[in-house]
């Protein structure tokens, strides 16, 4: 039983490895055949066509990639302390994690949305919402660097914000509870 086994298996294998090599021109077939990887390429000092703004849950940050390339250009701490940027730690951005509840230096970071003019994105801030705190940070497009945190008053479960108005005059935040 055994040795049957080993032969099957040694068959499978071997129909395996021979049945990948089927074409040897690696242009037609393959992960990376057809320039997909020379579509996606952005050189150094070009940029990116669009840029994602991904919030990063329990991290409590923000980050930025560039698409199509998928480079990570910044994580930007926004609801967490970050000892590489001291961000937290010194007397500019300690105060912004103090909430009414006192000094909370961790949350769970959850829907950006990018300022508009007129109905229309216009690139100079991403709003973000602090889930376990009723909290909404802003975060300057010029500096990539969190500005402001605003703590919503009477809110708990603060998951669905934020929505931002057609000029950025308001954010409007939504909540669970």
């Amino acid at each position: 039983m055994k040795t049957i086994f080993k032969s099957l298996l040694a068959i499978t294998v071997l129909s395996m490895v021979l049945g990948s090599c089927g074409n040897v021109d690696s242009k037609k077939n393959g992960a990376l055949s057809g320039n997909a990887a020379e579509r996606v390429y952005v050189a150094p000092g070009e940029y990116d066509e669009f840029y994602a703004f991904v919030s990063g849950g329990f991290s409590g940050q923000l980050a930025v990639y560039g698409l199509p390339s998928g480079r990570l250009f910044k994580v930007i701490p926004v609801f967490s302390v970050d000892a590489e940027k001291a961000y937290g730690f010194n007397e500019e951005t300690k105060p912004m994690l103090n909430t009414s509840y006192g000094f909370i230096p961790w949350d769970d970071s959850h829907h950006p949305d990018i300022s508009q003019t007129a109905g229309e994105l216009d690139g100079r801030w991403v709003f973000i919402n602090g889930n376990n705190t009723p909290r909404i940070a802003k975060i300057d497009l010029t500096t990539f660097e969190t500005t402001e945190i605003l703590e919503i008053p009477n809110s708990a479960g603060n998951h669905s914000s934020s929505f931002i108005t057609e000029n950025a005059e308001y954010v409007v935040a939504g909540t669970r509870f």
